[in-house]
């Protein structure tokens, strides 16, 4: 074993870190195509491969920047390379736990371990000796130059150099990189394990008189207007910013009146600094961060962080990402009214902070440094609390502020995650503040958070935020009464919560409700921006998500990698949409007059264009540009409604959108930033449709045989009530339903807020029906009494159904539930049991394609997750309102629906309304079959189509990593009245 694998240092002779930047000095890129060999120890292949004849012709071939457990490689032992994915040896994901003993700083043996063989061309006209520098390399790297070791470093995300003697003509690199180094500790990060040489290599020249570093200093006064910088360099420089006629030596002062930078106006001066032997590009952006009284602001602005946290995620490359993919993101991020965002757990790409400052995202930076693992030895010998790490620790920090202290974006600094106490972390933060005094310092998990700016949590309540809204919550543990009072005293910011895995994340609209009516809370982050998945094959050829449950090891996290707002393939999640309505810089709401609430920090509604459409019973029938006068931030303006028409005979709903009046570089003009919906006249009264008057009843008949009963156009199962035929469409139920397949927020986390558990061991899953009576009354309803329950308990629900004739197309059916039974005080962790349905589901024909409704659309909702669904008319096909979660479960309900029509080849229309609205989703498979499957293509067409009418269904929540659904969100075991109409 080498020692330096387990050494507590974090390297050997490194150059000491700098500032990211460009410049005109000669840079040769070492991407590419690399010789590559996989060893299972740490020795790795011993020395040969650093010698220059050596022959790496039988080694596979890898792509730097790249994970090998992505790519195809030869295991030791074996004669040709395969893919490692869902192997022990490929990618393995823990959430907390560490994969490998808590033996720090020892690793196991067992230690894939990659050598790495470059030879490159250095140019004959190529003047001095370079610095080599790699991006990022997990976990642990020596490096060898021309046979002579340059030395060796941990700290996987953050960038390493070295001073490089390269020769004109053939050189040989050689890097061996270990997968667990006694840097693994330090990175626990709730993230997939993937080793390899990830980021960029490159060989940078540096002349004569090179700019070594620099630090641009560049502050904002609000109150006059102006703008103060100063660039520090180690070398004689001038600074040039043509745009401000700015030309000195750097480290002289100028004030000049400047447009200051902030996300939501990116405002950049570009110029360059020039020393005798290079010239570095400048991209300044001026702006002064500060808390006051408690109040994160910026450019003298109280700022709101409506934001994402990120990790760097590719469904088929990994960490590995290309600029392209970098700005795409950013762009979705903008578009969906995101304006910041963490990068958790590590500093991200240095080419994506670059797109931060020319788009315009606060950037909350957080260092590679993450101790979650020794939470299994109670925080015994955690590092931050030993002295002997205290260098490695360092080490990381420096290596963040050094590299993007530039960055106009980098709005504060956050020096670890979950990594519990110790005395570094005051080390850690005085190192920060007397580098850079510009940024506050966050960190979360210290309950005093004496070396912090910032009250954090993560995933609180509801309850609990509302408390810290008015800075009454709880006093923490373990805390003097000198640090509950300073913490009491800080702005607070909501690293993570809405944690969106599955469908959801659900209260959205309450969280924001909460954060933006405190001016102690400064934003919040949404855990997280996209699923961990990576694209992979069965041995049926069949495509799907790998998770961490798809590899044979242990610890394993499991689907929890599965949590973001965009799928693996970055397709967006229905919870984005849902977080963009929310997040809307700008509130319109409607009734009597259009109000406009202006919620930027900085811009006015000047770049806006408003646009107002009227619709009848959700068609369109007048449309218009809406006059707003200028909004100023933070101001409210009403105009009048619209002149169009009011007399229409169905419901006249008016929609206002606020649209970018002019191309901007995130987005084409035309794309919709806000909206707002109101009623004007024609409440909903239910079962209303224009286009078949509402007859009188029409009698039941006396049975057809023994066992047929028929109602109009209705043709019912005597014995037990059941339709089984209507207006010529053979079908069957309705049953009550109570049941849905289990989403990931209602299996909680660890045990916690385990719906799904409760309802399978009181076996909602397998309700049993009975029919007590079937009878005709005097005015023709036919009456279908039953129970449904389950078996070995006592709880049920005892059911009305009563069916209606109406002309010679259609059946009203009124429905009556209550409970009984013991459904609370029941054994089970929860108190009480909540169903999670409470509706009718009906077999259909398998010919049904195509669904067109009015109500809440086009995509799914749910009773907590509905803002960014609006009422109108929308139609697609049953395949198409399915989303398809890389696990399936619940999805695809809309809320608020008036009717619905169901088409399909040689079939009549069906069209079901209800009263009040009602809740509906259509499906292949039933919500058994949902629950059964564990890939989407595990779902296959059971030839019938599936239709659940709902009077309710829960909330979806986030409690798979945050608080329980709220009671408000939960069916009320009371009885409950419902009507449907069908037609056909």
């Amino acid at each position: 074993m080498q020692p330096y694998v387990e050494s507590f240092a974090p390297g050997s002779g490194r150059r000491r870190p700098r500032a990211d930047a460009l410049s005109d000095a000669r840079r040769l890129n070492l991407n590419g195509m690399w010789a590559f060999r996989l060893s299972p120890t740490a020795e790795g292949t011993g020395d040969a491969f650093l010698a220059d004849d050596f022959d790496d012709s039988p080694w596979d071939r890898v792509a730097v920047p790249g994970h090998w457990v992505l790519q195809h490689v030869t295991p030791p032992g074996e004669q040709a390379p395969r893919s490692l994915r869902g192997t022990a040896d490929g990618p393995l994901y823990t959430n907390t736990a560490l994969p490998i003993p808590l033996d720090p700083p020892r690793v196991p043996t067992e230690n894939p371990t990659g050598d790495y063989r470059l030879v490159f061309t250095v140019p004959e006209d190529w003047h001095g000796d370079g610095v080599l520098r790699f991006q990022g390399v997990d976990s642990c790297a020596k490096v060898w130059l021309n046979g002579a070791e340059l030395g060796w470093s941990t700290g996987s995300r953050l960038p390493f150099e070295f001073d490089a003697p390269v020769r004109a003509g053939a050189n040989v690199l050689a890097v061996r990189v270990h997968r667990w180094s006694s840097g693994t500790y330090l990175e626990d990060q709730d993230m997939w394990w993937l080793p390899g040489i990830f980021r960029d290599v490159e060989l940078l020249a540096r002349p004569t008189a090179a700019i070594d570093d620099h630090f641009v200093h560049a502050d904002y006064d609000a109150a006059t207007g102006t703008g103060t910088l100063r660039v520090d360099t180690d070398v004689p420089a001038t600074v040039e910013i043509p745009e401000l006629g700015v030309c000195m030596p750097a480290g002289e002062t100028a004030t000049v009146p400047v447009e200051p930078w902030s996300a939501e106006s990116p405002r950049l001066y570009r110029g360059v600094l020039r020393s005798a032997g290079e010239t570095v590009e400048l991209a300044v952006g001026f702006r002064r961060v500060e808390i006051r009284d408690g109040v994160l602001l910026a450019n003298g602005r109280r700022i709101f962080l409506a934001g994402v946290n990120r990790h760097e995620h590719d469904q088929d490359t990994g960490r590995t990402l290309d600029v392209a993919t970098m700005r795409e993101d950013i762009l979705l991020m903008k578009r969906a009214n995101l304006n910041a965002v963490r990068t958790s757990h590590y500093p991200p790409h240095p080419e994506f902070l670059r797109l931060c400052d020319e788009l315009g995202m606060w950037v909350v930076e957080e260092c590679d440094l993450e101790t979650h693992g020794f939470i299994y030895d109670g925080w015994a010998r955690n590092p931050p609390a030993l002295p002997e790490w205290r260098a490695a620790l360092e080490d990381r920090v420096r290596r963040m502020v050094e590299r993007d202290k530039n960055r106009p974006s980098v709005l504060l600094w956050s020096m670890a995650n979950e990594s519990w106490t110790g005395e570094t972390f005051g080390v850690l933060e005085r190192l920060i503040r007397d580098r850079d005094p510009s940024r506050p310092i966050l960190y979360e998990r210290d309950p005093s958070y004496r070396n912090s700016d910032f009250y954090s949590l993560m995933y609180p309540s509801l309850e609990a935020l509302e408390l810290i809204a008015r800075r009454e919550e709880p006093r923490p543990e373990r805390v003097t009464d000198e640090e509950d009072a300073r913490r009491r005293s800080l702005p607070f910011l909501l690293v993570e919560y809405a944690h969106a895995m599955g469908n959801g994340p659900g209260s959205l609209a309450d969280y924001d409700r909460i954060l933006r009516g405190s001016e102690r809370c400064c934003g919040a982050f949404v855990w997280e921006w996209i699923d961990h998945g990576f694209r992979s094959v069965d041995l049926a050829g069949a495509e799907f998500t790998m998770h961490g449950a798809d590899v044979d090891y242990s610890p394993n996290g499991g689907r929890f990698c599965l949590d973001g707002l965009l799928f693996s393939d970055r397709t967006p999640s229905p919870g984005l949409a849902e977080l963009a309505k929310v997040l809307e810089p700008v509130r319109v709401s409607i009734s009597d007059r259009v109000t406009v609430r202006n919620r930027y920090d900085f811009l006015t509604t000047g770049h806006l264009a408003f646009r107002w459409t009227l619709e009848d019973d959700g068609v369109e029938v007048a449309s218009g540009a809406l006059d707003v006068p200028l909004v100023l931030p933070g101001e409210t303006v009403e105009v009048p409604l619209p002149a169009g028409p009011r007399e229409a005979a169905g419901e006249t709903w008016l929609t206002v959108q606020a649209m970018l009046a002019a191309d901007a570089s995130w987005a084409s003009a035309g794309h919709v930033v806000a909206w707002g919906q109101g009623l004007l006249n024609g409440p909903f009264d239910g079962l209303r449709d224009r286009s078949t008057p509402v007859a009188d009843p029409v009698e039941a008949t006396m049975p057809l045989t023994a066992s047929v009963l028929r109602l109009g156009p209705a043709v019912f199962d005597a014995r037990n009530g059941r339709l089984t035929e209507f207006a010529g469409i053979p079908l069957d139920g309705p049953e009550l339903d109570v049941y849905r397949a289990p989403t990931e927020n209602d299996r909680g986390q660890g045990g916690r807020n385990d719906l799904a558990s409760v309802w399978k061991a009181v076996g909602l899953d397998r309700m049993l029906h009975r029919t007590d009576q079937v009878a005709v009354e005097n005015d023709g309803t036919l009456v279908v009494r039953g129970r449904t329950g389950t078996a070995a308990h006592n709880h049920g629900l005892r059911s009305v159904f009563r069916w209606t004739a109406v002309a010679d197309s259609a059946v009203r059916l009124d429905v009556d539930v209550d409970f009984e039974g013991a459904w609370t005080d029941t054994p089970f962790r929860q108190r009480d049991i909540v169903v999670p349905r409470l509706g009718l589901r009906f077999r259909l024909p398998g010919d049904y394609a195509n669904a067109e409704w009015f109500g809440r659309g086009p995509g799914e909702s749910y009773v907590d997750s509905q803002a960014a669904a609006r009422v109108g008319r929308f139609r697609t096909s049953i395949d198409g309102l399915q989303t398809p979660y890389p696990v399936p479960q619940e999805n695809g309900n809309h809320l608020d629906t008036r009717w619905l029509r169901l088409t399909g080849a040689g079939l009549p229309e069906l069209r079901v309304d209800g009263a009040p609205t009602f809740a509906f989703t259509v499906r292949r498979w039933t919500s058994e079959e949902l629950e059964r499957a564990r890939k989407p293509h595990d779902l296959v067409d059971s030839g019938a189509v599936w239709l659940n009418v709902d009077a309710a269904q829960q909330g979806i929540g986030s409690a798979s990593c945050g608080p329980a659904l709220p009671d408000g969100y939960r069916i009320p075991r009371e009885r409950t009245s419902w009507s449907v109409l069908l037609q056909a």
